[in-house]
């Protein structure tokens, strides 16, 4: 009976010990929830309250699975932007923080697939397998981490290459009125890319359905699907998403640059997006300005493009090259939003409407088109080649203008009008068939050379065709050194030279009697 406190005491040391055990391994299941409540429905947008501590651009959930980003974000009311089909919702319904900022998944399992602003594929290849995410808005590169454009990105387009070039890291804006070419050459560009280890990104913002197939059937048929991420925003998704398609399909990019490599993004349109974001933005009571769009639709713009950059060689080397797309109307260049891009980027190319109508394609106008990175950002021997082009092009065109009055012309004029006749039809090219730069440089040569100017115009097309063949004949060390930066020398002129007077000795007329 004396030993009953000992065994007591012993029994309670023992339940004390796993209790206190039980107590430092539990963790509780139920994880702190906020919660708010849905008080207005209107398109695309949502009023919410009840959400004391959410942020700007964070998560919402709403039911249904559809998700929303917190945009104003007002003391007693939230205006949230829904990123998904809002026809089931209703006032009254609950709304979930998520706690994080919208992201997007990137990475290798990307390439070649079809997928909206938020990664849900829309392609018949089954879920997306990646590991990492990404938030749709980020900073762009400092200074300092930024190197200098001097590669160029072959578009494969005489034109442009020769005229106005692009590099990598460049931005580059292509504008013109409604159905001038401007998304063929963006799809031009990413053709040529084949084979050149730069990766694409295409992002379609509120387009047809029927152009976005037309677009993904032509990268498909083509071979580039392989090597192209394609973003798509219908004319039909909710307003939100096109305005976060750019940043995920930016975002996505990002992710390769920062690998090393090289990548190009077309953003087809940024009209659509400023209109997405101006509809959102009155929705949300927003204060308008000019043309009833927001105060800050300049910085939404160049907080997207200014994340292109060619990055230094101490984070990798890589670049992000954009070439964003918009709509003009009545070949005003000079409006709010056209304006608005030509500042923030690095040169535009221009197409002109009446070009397009007289079947110059592409229809670039090249008064109107600049490079801002210009010869820097091509290689040494297209740059020898191509230097004087476009002022011989603008005589041209100033003198062809003048001739049209009906002004009778000395000899030397009309000696450079007929040379300019032979530039246009050279700069001429069809859709889908991309040159490669040293097929572009055998014809320029020529061009520069003068040997084009005895063939006539119905034939220059042949001729031309004849030159681009007549590369195959150059020697192997030629070609390198012409793939390469270095000098094109005299010899290798006079080499490529005489192999183009070969080839185009059939198509002079003198040639043609004597047979």
């Amino acid at each position: 009976m004396k030993s009953t406190p000992k065994l007591l005491q012993a029994t309670f040391e023992q339940t004390l010990s796993i209790l206190q055990q039980a107590r430092l391994s539990f963790s509780p299941q139920l994880q702190p929830r906020e919660i708010g409540i849905i008080t207005s429905i209107a398109t695309g947008i949502a009023k919410v309250s009840g959400l004391p501590g959410v942020g700007f651009e964070e998560v919402l959930k709403f039911p249904g699975d559809i998700f929303g980003i917190a945009f104003n974000v007002d003391e007693d009311e939230i205006g949230a932007v829904l990123l998904g089909d809002y026809w089931h919702l209703q006032a009254g319904d609950e709304v979930e923080r998520c706690g994080h900022l919208v992201d997007v998944p990137v990475g290798e399992g990307l390439i070649g697939r079809i997928i909206n602003p938020i990664g849900e594929p829309l392609d018949s290849k089954g879920k997306l397998i990646t590991s990492t995410r990404l938030p749709v808005e980020r900073p762009s590169p400092a200074i300092m981490d930024r190197a200098p454009v001097s590669v160029p990105l072959q578009t494969g387009i005489k034109v442009i290459d020769a005229l106005i070039p692009v590099g990598l890291g460049q931005r580059e804006l292509i504008l013109g009125d409604r159905q001038t070419g401007k998304t063929a050459i963006a799809l031009d560009t990413i053709l040529n890319q084949r084979d050149k280890n730069v990766l694409c990104v295409y992002c379609a913002i509120g387009q047809r359905a029927s152009g976005v197939a037309k677009v993904i059937t032509t990268l498909r048929e083509q071979g580039a699907l392989e090597y192209t991420v394609v973003v798509v925003t219908e004319g039909n998704d909710p307003p939100g998403l096109a305005y976060i398609a750019p940043y995920a399909a930016t975002s996505i990019a990002e992710y390769f640059m920062q690998q090393g490599r090289d990548v190009l993004i077309v953003y087809d349109d940024l009209t659509h997006h400023a209109r997405a974001y101006r509809e959102l933005s009155l929705l949300l009571r927003r204060p308008p300005g000019r043309e009833a769009f927001p105060g800050d639709i300049f910085y939404i713009h160049s907080r997207l493009l200014e994340r292109a950059t060619h990055l230094s060689q101490h984070l990798g080397g890589g670049s992000l090259t954009a070439l964003p797309i918009i709509e003009t109307e009545a070949q005003d260049i000079s409006a709010y939003i056209p304006t608005n891009l030509i500042s923030i980027t690095d040169g535009q190319i221009y197409l002109s409407p009446s070009l397009f109508e007289l079947g110059v394609l592409p229809a670039v106008d090249v008064g109107k088109s600049v490079s801002r990175v210009g010869g820097k950002a091509q290689r040494a021997a297209y740059r020898a080649v191509a230097s004087n082009l476009k002022l011989a092009y603008g005589q041209f065109e100033e003198l062809e203008t003048f001739a049209s009055f009906g002004a009778r012309l000395d000899d030397s004029t009309l000696k450079i009008i007929d040379h300019g006749r032979r530039i246009r039809a050279c700069l001429k090219q069809a859709e889908s068939t991309p040159i490669s730069m040293i097929e572009q440089i055998a014809v320029l040569l020529a061009l520069t050379a003068n040997l084009f100017d005895e063939i006539p115009l119905e034939a220059m097309n042949e001729a031309e065709l004849a030159v681009r063949a007549a590369v195959a004949d150059i020697p192997d060390e030629i070609s390198a050194r012409l793939e390469s930066a270095k000098k094109l020398t005299d010899e290798d002129r006079d080499a490529i030279l005489q192999a183009v007077r070969n080839v185009l000795a059939p198509f002079t007329p003198t040639q043609k009697l004597r047979k």
